[in-house]
């Protein structure tokens, strides 16, 4: 960068990741030239509505602006939409568009987020079936879930279960199909999964639960699905709710490292000291390796630190992370690091309400409930600040939790 030249710094992707990036490098530098490139063809929007708000007809993309009521615009940061990032030369510092177009960089922050996991026998295009990403997706399917139709879901994880339950608030027949033993197993305990899924089936839901799909045929009337146990379904219209994978094809393009995921250290940067990465598209050091996280939280909070790096600070990214999904009255959240095989996992029950903590070491690692948010707020600080507890009091719902943090 010359000496007293403004520094120019380039921000691909709409999600979260990439706006929260694009406002904090404006914030930190005011004299940058912050420019926000983005594929879709509208300001960039909250991605939680889509499962529901949006399906249920109670909300728009457009209600929920990421950069608030003004947009991007309002926080003098250039916006470019239908602007497909093809290319990156590291050597010459510009990033590339479908369009030829080229835009110089001092700093470049990718967080192109993720892609859905399409499915050989359930193609991206193919008749009824939806896969839900974008602004687009949702609309397409909020229309297809008339009253009457029969909704197959194909995935039992906390995307397809929302879908679920907004599909049933509108009329439409649902059927969840999960592969797995049982729903949500890679989000909760066993106990806690059947709490959510019993909520379902109390508003219809037909949950079908370790059993793989054999055959599908598309038909004018349909798609018939058999399932190798025997079960056979005839659907009106599907949802393909099976996960996303990180979207790293830039990165693989232009050289950067790579393992599911792009590589960054502790400050974001990656294996080029001006790129830096955030979001759900990011491998980052976590407390027992590399990790990568998937929810909005993250990639908010993310794509803050690549994007004050990028204009000259130098933070470490050092996550607590949490997530939340809303499935009818169900407010289901988590905090903390989560392990494959917890060492102590304690459940209590709050008016009837499950509340499981994940212990390592005598302090709280972990803590995930249903509606009961208050508690998990103490949770939160019970792990941030280290605090050692006993598993018998909180097991104990006539403990207070609160108490324990002094």
């Amino acid at each position: 960068m010359a000496e007293n030249a403004a520094r120019r710094i380039v921000v691909i992707g709409g999600g979260p990741a990439g706006v929260f990036a694009a406002l904090e490098a404006k914030r930190t530098d005011p004299a940058a030239e912050v420019t926000l490139l983005t594929e879709e063809a509208c300001e960039p929007y909250e991605k939680p509505p889509l499962s529901k708000g949006v399906l249920t007809g109670k909300a728009l993309p457009e209600h929920a602006p990421t950069a608030g009521r003004g947009g991007i615009a309002a926080h003098a940061v250039v916006f470019e939409q239908i602007a497909c990032c093809v290319a990156i030369d590291r050597v010459a510092h510009h990033v590339t568009t479908a369009s030829g177009r080229r835009y110089p960089y001092d700093a470049l922050v990718l967080a192109p987020g993720s892609l859905v996991r399409e499915l050989p026998q359930w193609p991206i295009g193919m008749p009824r079936v939806h896969y839900l990403r974008t602004e687009k997706d949702a609309r397409a399917l909020a229309a297809a879930m008339q009253p009457g139709k029969h909704l197959v879901i194909v995935g039992g994880g906390l995307i397809g279960l929302e879908v679920a339950a907004s599909a049933t608030s509108v009329g439409v027949k649902t059927t969840v199909l999960e592969v797995g033993p049982r729903i949500l197993a890679r989000v909760c305990d066993e106990s806690t999964g059947a709490f959510v899924a019993d909520t379902h089936r109390r508003h219809g839901v037909d949950i079908h639960t370790g059993d793989m799909i054999e055959h599908v045929e598309s038909k004018d009337s349909g798609i018939d699905i058999a399932t190798k146990g025997g079960q056979r379904f005839h659907a009106d219209l599907v949802v393909v709710g099976t996960g996303v994978k990180p979207n790293i094809a830039l990165a693989v393009g232009a050289g950067l490292d790579t393992n599911d995921g792009i590589l960054v250290d502790g400050n974001c940067r990656t294996s080029d000291p001006a790129i830096f990465a955030a979001g759900d598209a990011v491998r980052f050091p976590g407390p027992e390796g590399s990790v990568r996280l998937e929810n909005w939280r993250h990639a908010q909070d993310h794509g803050m630190v690549a994007g004050r790096n990028a204009a000259g600070a130098s933070e470490s990214y050092k996550p607590l992370p949490s997530f939340w999904s809303e499935q009818y009255d169900l407010y289901i959240q988590g905090v903390g690091w989560p392990s494959a095989q917890p060492r102590t996992r304690v459940h209590r029950t709050v008016e009837g309400r499950p509340l499981v903590f994940e212990l390592a070491d005598g302090l709280v690692a972990y803590a995930m409930g249903i509606s009961v948010q208050s508690e998990l707020a103490v949770a939160r600080r019970l792990i941030e600040r280290k605090v050692p507890v006993d598993a018998a009091a909180l097991a104990d719902p006539s403990r207070p939790l609160r108490a324990m943090l002094r």
